[in-house]
């Protein structure tokens, strides 16, 4: 009998050790390592477009470190005064691509990069392709010009690609697309070109008439097709002009010609011949 219990006593020990043993072991492997984290500013409440940052405006979060936010600030210092290009959302940590670049004013000048240019034009729901000239599409701008030469006879008009992808910055005073993607109809559109592409564009549209062509906003492949004629459109191709030959003219031979000159010299004449 007290065999029976020594060894029912030393079988629970047993097992007491072996469950302790097993419980630490199970506990410590799932044991999380804690994870490396920094710090970023981000938006303290939902932020709109052309509004001017302000300290309450920010706060700083919690970010894994082993993700991090390239152009974020960790400064909310280095933020205030600066003008949100786009509509941020409360805790979206905030990125230097998302704001204007210090000094560069307000509205939609603070929109615009160093070496750019904004150029407004006329536009109506034809030309403006239905009114989805929307802020951030890229369009086409096609002139027809109706010219005349030097000498006062009128030219075959045509119609050229005077500028290619060029963002729309403003639909009239809508800086930012509608949310629901409705089309808008607005008198003034404002590209974002460069110099150049301004002068050009100023040029044409005092020349002729301005059309509006809208592309896709991944597209950015370059047309380099010639211009299109008025005489293209009927796809009548004028024959090719003939041209006559001309008969070739024998070669001429020289022919000698023999000349006497008679020379009287007192009462003798004298006979001599020139060729």
């Amino acid at each position: 009998m007290n065999r029976r219990v020594t060894s029912a006593l030393i079988a629970l020990g047993i097992s007491g050790i072996f469950t302790y043993w097993l419980s630490t072991r199970m506990t410590q492997t799932h044991v999380v390592a804690p994870i490396a984290k920094s710090q970023y500013v981000a938006a303290a409440a939902n932020l709109e477009a052309d509004q001017v940052i302000r300290a309450e405006n920010l706060r700083v979060i919690d970010w894994p470190a082993t993700v991090p936010l390239s152009g974020a600030f960790t400064n909310p210092g280095a933020l205030i005064g600066r003008i949100v290009l786009y509509p941020l959302s409360e805790g979206e940590p905030i990125l230097e691509r998302q704001l204007s670049g210090p000094g560069a004013g307000i509205g939609i000048t603070a929109k615009i990069p160093n070496g750019m240019r904004l150029i407004a034009l006329r536009t109506d729901e034809v030309v403006g392709v239905a009114g989805f000239l929307l802020p951030g599409t890229h369009v086409d701008v096609l002139v027809t010009l109706h010219t005349s030469s030097s000498t006062g006879s009128s030219m075959d008009p045509m119609t050229f690609t005077v500028l290619q992808d060029a963002q729309v910055l403003s639909a009239g005073q809508k800086t930012e697309p509608d949310p629901e993607g409705k089309a808008t109809v607005s008198t003034v559109v404002t590209l974002l070109v460069k110099p150049e592409d301004a002068e050009r564009v100023v040029l044409a549209s005092n020349q002729g008439s301005v059309h509006f062509v809208l592309r896709n906003g991944a597209d950015r492949e370059e047309y380099k097709g010639p211009p299109a004629l008025l005489a293209q459109l009927s796809g009548y191709t004028p024959p090719a002009p003939v041209v006559k030959e001309v008969p070739k003219l024998p070669d001429l031979v020289a022919v000698k010609t023999t000349y006497t000159v008679e020379t009287i010299l007192g009462k003798t004449p004298r006979m001599d011949d020139f060729q």
